[in-house]
């Protein structure tokens, strides 16, 4: 007798750059605004401000030698090596990413070849039949990634199949802009494996909308915000404010639907793994989403976040925090066995995504 298949998280993996930098490196940046004119607040009074809104004090960055599909490689070799699995059974290999590979020399980005195709090079893998290909998707782009994953597995296309998130924001971030602060590299990976389950487990709902009419330019890229920088780089720019209330509007309605159509409550999610690029904005989401169920009270422990130490490394901040929950390497928190999970993310797009995992 045959059970229906679903798609489980059989490994995960990570890559945590070792460059750490401080608030305090920022002190004798120049800042301007988006009009070219020099920020008067003193940069003390603007990192102090941003620590507020954020939370974020310090983030990490990749060293000179190091790409995206470097660092796409390590986290995809940590989560092959750990798990013991056979790189060869990999049907398909998925990078998500913005910006393809920036050299420190070249802001320019470079996907010829894909990511995905250099991160299988660098494994060795032989077996011409692992299909690689790239993700571009803002933020949530892992996330999407996963849902194309198990699009593959439940259709029987797909047994195994490596979905990464790597980003190195570093690069494109304009050293004149505040926002340039909340930037940061990093990359996580997973495998996901077919599963026969009389009951259901692994993914359960996912749920993605895209508003590109309204709101399709609060991400993009442009000049630097100093008239003098003399340089046609472009570097990513954000209207942190109308993105903001975009997040706080739509995110906590599509996670609803998402768990709703799970058919469960949110009484029964045990963690919110969420992109992180503004830890109030983050506090807030989550209030609004359990407001929807008349919950006043915050769970504790519900939200687990790592912006405080690693910032906002894009795709690869939900991989590489369920890597660390997953290997114990985050304080008071753990998964339970048969415990529901959110995923949700909100990016360049404007694009949210999120699906419900149940825990094996």
């Amino acid at each position: 007798m045959s059970y229906p298949v679903y798609s489980t998280i059989a490994a995960s993996g990570r890559y945590i750059p070792t460059q750490v930098v401080k608030n305090e490196n920022f002190l004798n940046n120049e800042f301007f605004n988006a009009s070219g004119v020099r920020i008067e607040k003193s940069n003390q009074e603007v990192i102090e401000k941003f620590h507020q809104i954020t939370e974020i004090s310090e983030r990490r960055y990749v060293t000179d030698d190091l790409k995206a599909s470097d660092i796409a490689f390590l986290a995809a070799k940590d989560a092959l090596t750990t798990s013991g699995i056979d790189m060869e059974t990999l049907d398909y290999i998925i990078v998500a990413h913005n910006f393809g590979d920036v050299s420190k020399e070249n802001r320019r980005t470079d996907i010829v070849p894909s990511l995905a195709s250099r991160v299988k090079r660098m494994l060795g893998i032989v077996n011409p039949f692992t299909v690689a290909y790239d993700l571009p998707f803002g933020c949530p782009g892992w996330i999407q990634a996963v849902i194309q994953a198990d699009y593959y597995i439940r259709s029987g296309d797909a047994k195994r199949v490596l979905v990464i998130g790597a980003e190195t924001l570093s690069r494109i971030a304009d050293p004149h802009d505040i926002d340039c602060m909340i930037y940061s590299d990093g990359a996580g990976a997973v495998v996901l494996e077919a599963l026969e389950s009389p009951t259901p487990v692994g993914i359960i709902t996912h749920l993605t909308r895209s508003d590109t009419l309204d709101h399709g330019q609060l991400l993009t890229m442009d000049l630097s915000y100093n008239p003098e920088y003399g340089s046609d780089d472009l570097f990513l720019k954000m209207n942190g404010r109308k993105l903001y209330e975009y997040a706080l509007n739509h995110v906590p309605q599509l996670v609803k639907q998402c768990i709703d159509k799970a058919g469960i409550n949110i009484s029964d999610i045990g963690k919110v793994l969420i992109h992180q690029a503004n830890a109030k904005m983050d506090d807030a989401i989550l209030a609004r989403l359990l407001k929807l169920y008349g919950v006043k009270e915050v769970p504790a422990d519900i939200m687990p976040m790592t912006i405080s130490t690693l910032g906002n490394n894009s795709v690869a901040t939900i991989p590489i925090l369920y890597d660390m929950i997953a290997k114990g390497k985050m304080e008071n928190q753990q998964f339970k066995k048969d415990e529901y999970l959110v995923f949700a993310s909100v990016g360049a797009g404007m694009n949210i995504n999120a699906f419900v995992y149940k825990t094996v």
